[in-house]
């Protein structure tokens, strides 16, 4: 279905992957892992056509369904329905179809016109197909509500969910081929367990890439190590926990071979130093030398260590003693209400955490507070010393075509460029790479970038919205330990229950109602299905 020959996959100059060949066929459902920015997101926009390898050819044979971590759709104005059948050519068919209903009872060419388009609507599965559309919406959290909103009104989250379903609605005659990144990201604990099955029951091509354990337990049968520090695939015909311990068996072997090859070489060149002393043993020393070289070389790569982001934040600027309240807070969206009548105050070193189902509001009253976004009533009020550190989930306050140093020089400009340079090392941007621009990062890239312009706005008040999403589990804990160690006000949206045992909170907001209660473990409950 996907054959890839000689590929190399390059980020600036740097080597992702070099001369790898490919292939996946019916029945594969590989999972794509590795550290955040060896090349994931690169090898999959790759495959799917999207993007462009440095080298190599790929063939794609059959449909291909590409879900990438941050998805956009140009028609911002259709409706969530809409885009998903259009996956099917349903919505033009029927969009057609409706307009000819009213001209029917007197114009004989619409009859015949309608009726043509009738067929073509019963060919592609007519209203059966629609149900089916419906039912995976609904399964991923799309209700018929949300689904007769245009695009543009939706959240991140509900948006993601959109692309998601419309992927699955074309292939779900299991004939081509999903490439899916983060899939489960902004899904609820339900619709995460319906996609499992759905995934595990595809007998078409998949490559998944996700830091859900879970899902990559019940899905895959064969996983792909991209390894950026060898620029090498290992591949792994084997399931997920089959994987694990396979690979921490090969690392145990790799580095005992190694130690043992290490000493024998170690005793023969020592050797070879004591013979050359004599001219008459000066080819046995070169013969010694010439072993040594050759047990090391014969040795398989021990795989060096990741590198891990040391993700602090801010040391929060004095404030007063509440410095962000805001009151009577509204948003609709035509004559749909979002929420209505909420208020907010946040004191000086509080834990919030804004609590709700998909959909109720809840990043968007985080970006009212962080002021990116107007509300239809009420007033967000900045109290004395506040300064506001924002965390978008789908990065939208990261301009794509400006450099990773750009962004840092914007966050704090009265800091010199070496004093940036030595932020964004801590958080893995090192020498050239300062100069990329953020259109060309993969999702946990443009999450390290965007936690680092936190860490230099010396905010006293962080809005986060999903700080874990598109992270490896190492650099997970790491978010999670600066959550957990950071001494100002946090308010937290996260479907992740880690983040939340992480912030303590002492507060919850719960949407659409906007009832602040005191935090209770019992609401720990809540995280997961929002």
């Amino acid at each position: 279905m996907i054959t890839a020959t000689g590929l190399e996959l390059r980020a600036g100059s740097r080597i992702l992957l070099s001369e790898a060949t490919l292939r996946v066929q019916p029945g594969d459902r590989i999972g794509l892992v590795g550290r955040n920015g060896a090349g994931k997101t690169t090898m999959l926009k790759s495959l799917s056509g999207e993007g462009t390898p440095y080298t190599g050819q790929i063939e794609r044979k059959g449909p291909v369904g590409y879900l990438p971590q941050d998805p956009r759709t140009g028609d911002l104005d259709v409706t969530a329905r809409d885009r998903v059948l259009s996956a099917r050519g349903l919505d033009k068919l029927m969009a057609e179809m409706q307009s000819l209903e009213s001209k029917m009872a007197s114009d004989d060419k619409a009859i015949r016109r309608y009726g043509q388009l009738e067929d073509q609507f019963a060919s592609l599965g007519g209203y059966a197909a629609e149900a089916e559309a419906a039912r995976i919406c609904a399964n991923l959290g799309l209700p018929d509500r949300v689904l007769a909103q245009t695009i543009g009104t939706l959240s991140g989250g509900q948006r993601r969910r959109v692309e998601l379903a419309r992927i699955l609605f074309r292939d779900s005659g299991d004939a081509g081929i999903l490439l899916l990144d983060e899939p489960t990201n902004h899904l609820d604990a339900d619709s995460i367990n319906w996609l499992r099955g759905f995934l595990a029951g595809h007998k078409g091509g998949l490559i998944v890439i996700s830091h859900d354990a879970g899902l990559l337990e019940s899905v895959v049968n064969k996983v792909w190590f991209l390894d950026a520090n060898r620029a090498v695939i290992d591949t792994y015909n084997v399931g997920w926990k089959t994987y694990l311990e396979q690979r921490q068996t090969d690392e145990r072997r790799r580095t005992r071979e190694r130690a043992n090859a290490e000493k024998k070489a170690g005793a023969l060149m020592a050797q070879a130093d004591k013979l050359r002393a004599k001219a008459t043993k000066t080819v046995a020393a070169q013969n010694m030398a010439r072993r040594a070289g050759q047990l090391l070389s014969g040795l398989e790569e021990v795989r060096a260590s990741d590198k891990v982001a040391k993700v602090r934040f801010p040391n929060p600027a004095p404030c007063g003693k509440t410095p962000l309240t805001a009151t009577g807070l509204s948003k609709y969206y035509g004559s749909l209400e979002i929420f209505s009548g909420v208020d907010v105050a946040v004191d000086k070193g509080s834990r919030v955490a804004i609590l709700g189902l998909n959909g109720a509001g809840k990043t968007t009253l985080l970006r009212m507070l962080a002021g990116v976004l107007e509300s239809d009533t009420g007033s967000v009020n900045a109290g004395h010393g506040l300064r506001v550190g924002y965390y978008a989930q789908e990065h939208e306050q990261l301009e794509m075509d400006r450099t990773i140093l750009d962004h840092m020089r914007s966050a704090a400009a009265d800091q010199t460029d070496t004093d940036l340079r030595k932020i964004l090392g801590a958080f893995l941007f090192s020498g050239d790479d300062v100069d990329k621009p953020a259109g060309v990062l993969s999702g946990g890239e443009k999450t390290r970038l965007a936690l680092a312009t936190l860490v230099c706005s010396g905010a006293n008040v962080l809005l986060l919205d999903e700080p874990t999403n598109n992270l490896d589990p190492v650099s997970r804990e790491q978010v999670l330990d600066a959550i957990a160690r950071y001494p100002g006000a946090i308010v937290l949206v996260t479907h992740d229950p880690g983040a939340v045992t992480a912030l303590k909170p002492d507060r919850a907001i719960l949407l659409p109602d906007g009832v602040e209660d005191a935090w209770s473990d019992d609401l720990l409950e809540l995280v997961e299905l929002a």
